[in-house]
């Protein structure tokens, strides 16, 4: 590296963590987001597609709805707005372009064939990008970035609320509330919650020195640190890798491509940033008064995150509903993977929104998607998005009760009309079918009690044996074809899954499959599920992509616990290697004052913090940043400095335990 003390940490696929340089930019997500910021060099362009008779067939019910839309939302998406940024394109100070402003002009006609008329609609709304008056005293910039940011005029300052993903967005959305409003200093920063598009662009709106000062307030719900910084790093390659598809990060944008994840526009691609809070909301009803504003809170730990909160202002009647309400139904369980989040929690914390805050309120705003203005509209939509999760939940445990598992329950579960037909109850990120499995996951596990899939066979081996059962590639192709033509795409997704994974060098196979895939995300309503079949069919076509490597950097590593990282070591240790001898090692790390004994036998590594064992092999003294290059990074023990009492060679095989990630693992084939 150019830069002496550098290091370069695989903690994901496309994840990097940067230590050794002060003031460093971060790239992380809390969530698995990190490798969507970077998009490849050169994204393939996709194969000239139409849709199908078939596709079309199946969105005449969508496409109807569309048209008797009465663009209530829309009106909601253009209420008070002050104008946008005359250069579309928002930069790194290298000139590297951040995010850009125009790339979803081709929303702006009709929806063609490719496209699902009602997910067209929903991008429509999710891009309107510039600075929107919400109600007295209250701003937001939208379609910088996935998520909105919000301002709040205290008196004496800017309130900033969630400070999108990356630092050079959310300076953009700062710069045109500025223009247009004139300037004003930031007293306070809120994280509504700990996923990184509602935190990682706080460098653009203040900085570390400022709240050092105590000029700045950073508050955030009880919890955020310790989930903003660990969630998915356990399986973060995995997610990192699935998240690609839940993103259609290496898709084109456009009308036959990626065109938003149905819960806001694509992810900014700059600097992402994290300074940690200086006052904690543990409680619901704590009050906070920044300036001449008081905001009353309700902690909703277990919803949309694990650590979440929403506000209340009293003097404007306005309602702040962080990631809890949504122009869309959301994620009980993210296609990228996560922890199962739940509905019954969710629809609880929306019910005690509504008791508290629905008559109080004239307008309501959010961290995606647009404003509610009036006390009966507001009090409808959370009262019908709430009945949504609610049904969800209930309806789901009560088939699931009744003996059906959770692809039977998603194939059956629908919301009742009254619900499906209010645009922000629709599938456009999280989806009915998605959501009940979810639910059944999270009661009763993988296992769906039928003893035949108790233990079945893998992928591999049980494709090789249907093709050979059903007479080989060549009839199950037919098959295939002659149920897409049929317009029966489910069925011969199916089936030709089959053919690639018991030979993945079938290029015919692979092909009609792409071209399925491509039809069925033609036809999604989620943008998600959209973006995870074109993603399948590019994969197909042109093989797994690789992407270049985000980065962490140290005010990220300063609040990873060391535990944590070693966590990660721990489930990339080597086990036959490990199996293989038994060895303990005093961990010392000089800079923290930290001490950690690591204990390897069984083919396992355990980690505790604060003990130190006598008897152990080795005591090992270390700086962190020269741990991490050298048990996390890969970098050879002689670049770090080391000291070592007893068995000098024990720290060297310990770092030899731990393997290389590698995400770029295969997905759509074997």
């Amino acid at each position: 590296m150019a830069k002496r003390g550098r290091f370069l940490l695989g903690l994901a696929t496309g994840m990097v963590l940067t230590a050794g340089i002060a003031g460093a930019g971060v790239y992380y997500f809390g969530g698995a987001i990190a490798p969507f910021l970077i998009r490849p060099p050169a994204i393939p362009k996709t194969p000239e597609a139409t849709a199908s008779a078939s596709s079309a067939a199946a969105m005449t019910e969508v496409r109807q709805l569309v048209a008797a839309d009465d663009k209530a939302d829309f009106a909601d998406a253009e209420h008070g707005f002050l104008g946008t940024r005359a250069d579309p394109l928002i930069r790194k100070a290298d000139g590297t372009v951040v995010f850009d402003l125009s790339s979803y002009d081709f929303l702006k006609g009709p929806a063609p064939a490719t496209a699902n008329p009602s997910l067209w609609r929903q991008a429509q709304i999710l891009t309107r990008h510039g600075l929107f008056q919400v109600a007295d005293r209250i701003w937001q910039v939208r379609g910088f970035d996935v998520s909105t940011v919000s301002f709040i005029d205290a008196g004496s300052g800017w309130i900033v609320v969630d400070p999108l993903t990356t630092a050079e967005t959310a300076k953009a959305a700062l710069d045109l509330v500025t223009e247009k409003l004139g300037a004003k200093p930031v007293i306070a920063v809120i994280y509504s919650h700990s996923h990184g598009d509602h935190f990682g662009g706080v460098a653009g709106i203040t900085t570390a020195e400022d709240v050092a000062a105590g000029r700045v307030k950073i508050i955030a719900p009880e919890g955020f640190m310790e989930h903003a910084v660990s969630e998915n790093i356990i399986a973060g390659p995995a997610m990192s890798r699935r998240a690609r598809f839940q993103f259609g990060i290496t898709l084109p944008r456009g009308p036959e491509g990626e065109m938003t994840s149905g819960l806001g526009p694509g992810l900014s691609r700059g600097t992402i940033t994290l300074l940690a809070p200086t006052d904690i909301i543990a409680d619901t009803g704590q009050t906070l008064t920044i300036g001449d504003m008081t905001l009353v809170f309700q902690v909703t730990p277990g919803t949309e995150a694990p650590a979440e909160m929403n506000f209340h202002i009293p003097q404007l009647r306005a309602l702040f509903m962080a990631e809890n309400a949504n122009l869309t139904m959301h994620n009980l369980l993210p296609a990228r993977g996560a922890l199962v989040r739940d509905a019954k929690a969710w629809a609880d914390y929306l019910t005690q929104a509504i008791r508290l805050y629905g008559n109080d309120s004239d307008v309501l705003f959010a961290a995606h998607g647009i404003p509610r203005f009036g006390g009966e509209r507001i009090r409808s939509f959370l009262t019908q998005h709430r009945d949504a999760y609610k049904f969800l939940h209930d309806q789901s445990v009560r088939l699931m009760n009744a003996g059906l598992n959770g692809a039977e329950i998603a194939e059956v579960l629908k919301l009742p009309d009254v619900l499906a037909k209010q645009w922000f109850n629709r599938g456009y990120y999280g989806t009915m079918s998605h959501n009940a499995k979810a639910v059944y996951q999270r009661y009763m596990g993988w296992y769906d009690a039928n003893p035949a899939n108790l233990w079945p066979l893998p992928p591999e081996a049980a494709a090789k044996n249907y093709v050979d059962a059903m007479g080989g590639a060549d009839a199950v192709i037919a098959r295939a074809r002659t149920a897409a033509d049929a317009g029966d795409y489910r069925w011969a997704a199916m089936l030709l899954n089959h053919v690639v994974f018991a030979d993945a060098g079938n290029a015919a196979a692979k092909a009609a499959l792409a071209d399925v895939y491509t039809q069925l995300g033609f036809q999604a309503e989620a943008g998600t599920w959209r973006n995870i079949y074109l993603t399948g069919a590019q994969e197909l076509r042109t093989g797994t992509l690789t992407l270049p490597a985000a980065t962490l950097s140290t005010d990220v590593l300063q609040a990873t616990d060391t535990s944590m990282l070693l966590d990660f070591a721990a489930v990339r240790v080597n086990p036959d290697k490990a199996a293989a001898r038994a060895f303990k090692i005093n961990l010392e790390l000089t800079d923290r004052g930290e001490k950690h004994l690591i204990t390897v036998e069984n083919g396992v590594m355990i980690h505790e913090a604060d003990v130190v064992d006598p008897g152990a092999g080795a005591t090992v003294k270390l700086s962190r940043p020269d741990l991490l290059k050298t048990l996390l990074a890969g970098l050879p023990t002689a670049t770090a400095t080391i000291d070592v009492t007893g068995d000098a060679a024990l720290y060297p095989a310990l770092v030899d335990l731990i393997e290389p990630v590698d995400g770029n693992f295969n997905i759509v084939t074997p």
